[in-house]
This record gives C-alpha cells, structure tokens and sequence, in this order.
C-alpha cells in the first residue's frame, strides 16, 4: 500500500508535468493558482450546519436519479472534483480508494464523487482510478452552485489547455468551463453538513487522515 500523501503525489506530478510543458505554460497555471488563492471563496459558500440540498445528477451509466438518493440516509463524505482530464483530481480519487474508502466502510459511511462532466467522463474517472465507490455527474453544476463552490479555469489557462489538447468544455455535460472548487464535505445521517474544506488552488486536496478525523468527531 502506498504511504505517499496526495500532497507528495502531487510534487512528484508537478516536477514531471512541468517539464513536460515548459516554463511558459507553466507560468500561465501558477498565475492562476496564485489568482485563485488571492481571491478566496465566495462569502456565501457551504458551511457547517447547512442541510445538503438535493439535485438530479447522473451515473456513470447515464441513468438519472437525485442526490439525496445516492446519499441514502448514510453518513457521507461527499468530494467535488473538476473532471477525469485533471490529473490532481485522478491522484486524489485514488488515494481516496486506496487509503479511505476501506476505513468508512469500517466506519458505515461512504464515499461520493460529483462532477459536472459528462456520464462518459465519470465512467472514465471510474476506470482511472478502478474505483468503487458512487461517482456521478452534476450536469450544469446544479448542486455545486447551489452551496456556492463553482469557479472557471481562467482565458489564459483554457489557452494553455487548448495547447495541450483538450478543453473542459468538451468534458462537462452542458459544454460550458464551469467546474467546483475542490470540495471534501462530510453529511451525516440526516443530510446535514458536519465538515467543509474547500480548496482555492486546484493542485492542495484534503487529506484522508482529515476526512476520517471528522467522520470520527461525528460519533463523539
């Protein structure tokens, strides 16, 4: 079993994927972590004690049903990701299999995974990752907007992308560049919200160790 953090995974991909690219491109990400970071989260964002609102949202088969469906009534730790193109997303959802979804089972709980890409780009993050936990797709970021956590890449960026080969919108189910911020939520039984890390900067994910802390706090 790995005993690398996303935060080591991620070092290792960024040293690698920069020389990949080049100074120029890479400048152009950094520019927009560092807007991104400077501009924080908006003031009406998801927070603690909020009831987690319900949507329709997509398998990866394409089959519709509702969020709270997919929640069951079961203690949830819910993570928003921007898309089976983002490498830092792939990272994270397999650390998630590898490191936390044994400990939740252990615990009664469960993982969820929500984009707002398409059922095919869900099934491809499923592949990516061999995952077996729930991963299902918020077309037009219905339930991402309504807990406020929806951002764009910036015009530079979606260039830089355009360079590399693909575009996010060609990815997302309503074909615009909307994505989540980074999100981990954790919901309890009753659909309230117990936990929140929300991410600025697409390249930090909270931790296992993190999520676990506050599944546990819920039993406290």
């Amino acid at each position: 079993m790995s005993t690398s953090s996303i935060a080591e995974q991620v070092d290792e991909f960024n040293v690698g994927f920069e020389a990949q690219i080049g100074p120029r491109l890479s400048a152009v990400f950094s520019g927009e972590q560092n807007d991104l970071r400077a501009a924080g989260l908006p003031a009406d964002v998801v927070s603690v004690g909020d009831e987690i609102p319900d949507a329709a949202v997509l398998t990866p088969e394409g089959a519709s049903t509702t969020f709270h469906e997919v929640l069951g009534g079961t203690t949830s730790v819910v993570v928003f990701y921007r898309g089976a193109w983002c490498p830092y997303c792939n990272i994270t959802l397999r650390t998630y299999q590898e490191k936390l979804v044994p400990a939740l089972q252990e615990r009664g709980a469960q993982l969820v995974a929500v984009s707002p890409q398409t059922p095919e780009g869900s099934a491809q993050a499923v592949e990516n990752g061999s995952l077996d936990f729930a991963v299902v797709s918020d077309p037009a970021n219905a339930l991402a907007s309504s807990l406020a956590i929806v951002t764009e890449p910036s015009a530079e960026a979606r260039s830089a992308h355009t360079e590399l080969g693909f575009d996010v919108a060609d990815s997302n189910a309503d074909d615009t560049a909307a994505i989540p911020f980074p999100t981990v939520l954790v919901v309890d039984e009753q659909g309230v919200v117990r936990f929140v890390d929300i991410k600025v900067d697409y390249t930090t994910r909270t931790e296992p160790e993190e999520i676990l802390g506050a599944v546990d706090a819920l039993a406290v």
